[in-house]
């Protein structure tokens, strides 16, 4: 399967960016061919101007500046994003990415009363990602962050398409042994991919 893995962390020795190998080197030892997008590392650039906000909604003009990003999003079979939870949503060019990649003619297009997907290919995706907060505020805000994979950006994919969660609340008081256990579940979940 071809998997786009989209990790979101601006640090080289983070935790998130541990997660992210762990992900990526289970997901290529199934024999899975993974292009990895480390929107941080490359200096990905999430804000859009005026001129590029005036084009974002115009099919084609959209994607001056990120081919390389739609072309990689057009050609994945699944999408794996690998990022920290801050202020119980993904981080801010995360979301950038999603502002301005999946954008008319890429992601969706508006059809008379409804949203036509356009990533149907896209059949499988996974998060991975860590919570400071304890679980159970985060089961009292609702989950704002799954409800928005699960009820959006999912819309726009496969109609089937499955959501895997894989997630760690409790962050910063985890022991060294517990955030090796996570690790270890993380790959064990994707070895089965």
């Amino acid at each position: 399967m071809r998997i786009l893995l989209i990790h979101a962390h601006p640090r080289a020795d983070s935790y998130s960016t541990a997660l992210r190998e762990a992900v990526r080197c289970a997901l290529e030892a199934a024999g899975h061919e993974v292009t990895l997008r480390d929107l941080y590392a490359e200096g990905f650039r999430a804000a859009l101007d005026a001129g590029e906000h005036a084009r974002n909604m115009v099919e084609g003009a959209n994607e001056a500046g990120i081919e390389d990003h739609v072309a990689a999003l057009r050609q994945a079979e699944a999408l794996v994003l690998v990022y920290p939870t801050w202020w119980y949503g993904m981080p801010a060019i995360l979301k950038g990415w999603f502002d301005r990649v999946w954008s008319p003619g890429i992601a969706f297009r508006l059809g008379e009363g409804a949203i036509e997907p356009l990533l149907i290919q896209i059949r499988r995706i996974a998060v991975v990602t860590t919570y400071g907060s304890p679980r159970w505020l985060l089961w009292w805000l609702g989950w704002p962050d799954h409800r928005v994979m699960a009820r959006g950006i999912r819309r726009l994919c496969a109609k089937d398409c499955r959501l895997d969660w894989i997630h760690l609340h409790d962050m910063d008081k985890r022991k060294p042994q517990e955030l090796d256990a996570f690790l270890g579940k993380v790959r064990n979940h994707f070895r089965g991919w």
